[in-house]
């Protein structure tokens, strides 16, 4: 897969339309009843930056963004806004926020993930673009400054020992989204000197 571990301009992407999609097929019968079947196991995060270019100044920033990942050939990072901490949207990172697995004695791999849970349902997603430097980790509730790397291309944390029976392995990061564009072509509108509006622009995330 061709991918640039270049983020997408912020400024443009802070203004950005952002939320998670599902595939479901819904089938209703005669008597009004539905049957719903889930096609995707996992979702997949969907963008609208249209609405964060408004000048032309922006327009070439996109621009080169645009040419440099050739459409929708290459991929990048991308900053969902609303969903980019391991914890609170609110709060800073710590390396207790996410629970990521509990030793064995002989596992030293665990990847980064985050949970969302709502009603007694629990949904795991897993990270593999940190942000570099922001990564913490745990050992049974104790910071780990050292003994741990993580990879900044899949999110995989290695330990140099593996964790000790039932302890638990936790971690605090920032990430980004695995995404490309989707589309080829570029279709600006320029309304007047100075501004510049784009009718559609999508970024999906890519699937790893």
């Amino acid at each position: 897969m061709d991918f640039d571990n270049d983020t997408f301009p912020a400024a443009i992407s802070l203004n950005s339309v952002a939320g998670p999609e599902f595939s479901t097929e819904v089938t209703e019968t005669a008597g009004g009843f539905e049957k719903r079947n889930q096609n995707w196991a996992g979702a997949r995060l969907r963008f609208n930056v249209a609405t964060g270019v408004r000048t032309e100044a922006d327009y070439e920033i996109l621009l080169n963004f645009f040419y440099a990942r050739a459409g929708r050939a290459r991929g990048f990072r991308f900053q969902d806004w609303s969903d980019f901490k391991s914890g609170n949207i609110d709060d800073n990172p710590t390396f207790a926020d996410q629970v990521l697995g509990v030793g064995d004695g002989a596992n030293q791999f665990f990847y980064l993930r985050k949970t969302y849970s709502s009603g007694g349902v629990t949904y795991t997603r897993r990270i593999t673009r940190p942000v570099n430097g922001t990564v913490t980790v745990g050992l049974g509730g104790i910071n780990q400054a050292t003994g741990w790397t993580v990879s900044n291309d899949t999110g995989l944390i290695t330990f140099a020992t593996p964790p000790a029976l039932g302890v638990a392995v936790s971690a605090g990061f920032l990430f980004d989204v695995p995404a490309r564009f989707d589309i080829d072509r570029l279709e600006p509108v320029h309304m007047f000197k100075g501004v510049v509006q784009l009718p559609e622009l999508p970024i999906v995330e890519i699937r790893e």
